[in-house]
């Protein structure tokens, strides 16, 4: 360890069983340049939450937990879901404790984000008429005016979308019990009667997470995109026009480069100034 650098321990709990994506990569991204543009020594351990059921302890600053495949409805009772909410239990009652200054922040991205709804029961999680896939626009909420995460970004802003489920009509007494506020919404759709859907929540003073993938990197992306194998899996599911859509969006420096370059630096910001 380099002894002029600040060390910070980060845990990664990674909740894509097995599955191949491009999330980890591009967390793991974030965290390697923040730590050089910071001068900072990042202890980065990562945890398979659902095959092997590992969550990290209490002895980290920051804990960054993943998107995932699959329904966040169907795992409600098995193993790994049972150790994962004891561990945001523990980090829970570890923060309520006054003795406990440094209080440990959390990010939950995407599937983590419809669990922990899910969990708290402060919102209906449930499945979309269709898959939500491709570059959309993001509005944030009055909520989100002081919001350090936004720092620096447009209303609306950018982000890569990629699911079947959805978080909608939030349960306004079971936020404000809880102290938490609802930050983002997504586009408005007039042509169709669907309620538009929670897309970020602040569920406290240390906790936040986000229905998109705000760690979604635009040079990678669009290399993956552009792979004949995953190429032709999205003109298959979507049609050539979303295709050309994302590659033309994933190029532009006002879109997701900015969510990229935002977002999850502006929660380790946040995270570092209260350790």
């Amino acid at each position: 360890m380099n002894g002029n650098k600040k060390q910070v321990k980060v845990a990664i709990l990674d909740l894509y069983e097995g599955v191949a994506n491009q999330g980890m990569r591009c967390i793991r991204e974030i965290l390697n340049q923040y730590s050089e543009t910071q001068a900072l020594d990042l202890e980065v351990k990562e945890f398979e939450v659902r095959i092997e059921k590992q969550v990290p302890g209490l002895d980290h600053d920051i804990y960054i937990s993943s998107g995932g495949p699959g329904s966040p409805l169907d795992t409600e009772g098995m193993e790994w879901e049972k150790v994962y909410f004891d561990w945001l239990k523990r980090i829970e009652k570890y923060n309520a404790n006054e003795g406990n200054q440094q209080k440990k922040q959390v990010f939950f991205i995407c599937h983590s984000f419809q669990l922990v709804c899910r969990h708290y029961k402060i919102a209906d999680v449930t499945r979309r008429k269709s898959t939500a896939f491709g570059v959309f626009p993001i509005h944030t909420s009055s909520s989100a005016e002081n919001e350090p995460i936004f720092e620096g970004l447009k209303d609306p802003f950018y982000a890569v979308d990629s699911r079947d489920f959805q978080v909608i009509q939030p349960h306004q007494n079971t936020l404000k019990k809880m102290g938490a506020s609802i930050l983002a919404i997504e586009k408005a759709r007039p042509h169709v009667a669907y309620e538009r859907a929670v897309m970020a929540i602040r569920f406290n003073d240390n906790m936040i997470g986000t229905q998109f993938h705000p760690e979604a990197d635009a040079i990678g992306m669009s290399r993956y995109l552009q792979t004949e194998e995953k190429k032709k899996t999205v003109i298959e599911n979507h049609g050539i026009e979303k295709w050309r859509s994302m590659i033309e969006h994933l190029n532009d420096p006002d879109k997701i480069m900015s969510t990229y370059a935002h977002i999850l630096p502006n929660f380790l910001n946040t995270a570092l100034s209260r350790l």
